[in-house]
């Protein structure tokens, strides 16, 4: 099962430096639960970036599982009641879980496309999730240019949530946002600025090995994070 209009995004936050420890060690073992937990699709253990995630040094405390799933009901129960979850949120000081429904995709996440988009697309709130692997050689060129985009769309006060991920330090990149409407998140790209300059500059150096741009529209969350839910600035009716 690969082709899944529903994800899952959960976020856990590690406060001791024990629980640290062993989320670090799931990053490996977690990969042998997964996959059998009943419904789940594709899958991905990330960890984060130092700030909101998007540097390259390593955050210690904040990991995420990625899942997609056949529909929400099973997305929720699964998150919920599978056994690796909870072993996660037993250890978390803080836990938040959004769905989303799949309007747009393109693109592949190692070699494999796994969302599969709905007929209907959002109008209201959505969140954008980008996914690529740097060229090795073009890495440095990269992250030279993050820290003035993190800048950038920490000040657009139409960003709702942000976050940087990623399977593999320096090399996979995933970012993942939340907008209040196409339209504002569209201002934000097309803005001539950081953001604008280095999409041209990936476009033209080919920096890219393989990149994924999805939409969704949100479902629903559980938990918070930041003590408050991220939704909360959101004119959502769910």
């Amino acid at each position: 099962m690969t082709d899944t209009p529903i994800v899952s995004l959960s976020f856990f936050r590690f406060a001791r430096p024990t629980a640290r420890l062993w989320a670090l060690a799931m990053m490996g073992f977690a990969r042998l639960a997964l996959p059998k937990v009943p419904g789940i699709g594709f899958w991905k253990l990330c960890g984060s970036g130092t700030g909101e995630g998007f540097t390259p040094l390593p955050n210690t405390a904040v990991y995420a599982i990625l899942a997609s799933w056949p529909d929400e009901m099973t997305a929720r129960t699964q998150t919920e009641d599978a056994r690796i979850y909870a072993r996660y949120r037993r250890r978390a000081s803080e836990n938040w879980t959004i769905f989303l429904e799949t309007t747009s995709a393109r693109g592949q996440w190692s070699g494999k496309t796994p969302f599969h988009a709905t007929a209907e697309t959002s109008k209201g709130p959505l969140a954008a999730l980008t996914r690529a692997t740097i060229k090795p050689a073009i890495a440095l060129k990269f992250w030279r240019r993050v820290p003035d985009i993190s800048r950038m769309i920490g000040a657009d006060r139409n960003v709702a949530f942000k976050i940087g991920i990623g399977e593999v330090p320096l090399l996979h990149q995933i970012t993942f946002s939340i907008w209040p409407d196409a339209s504002a998140m569209a201002g934000f790209a097309r803005e001539n600025g950081p953001h604008a300059a280095a999409i041209r500059a990936v476009r033209d150096g080919n920096w890219f090995s393989e990149e994924l741009y999805a939409r969704f529209a949100i479902l629903g969350e559980t938990g918070s994070w930041g003590g408050k839910s991220p939704l909360d600035t959101l004119d959502l009716h769910l």
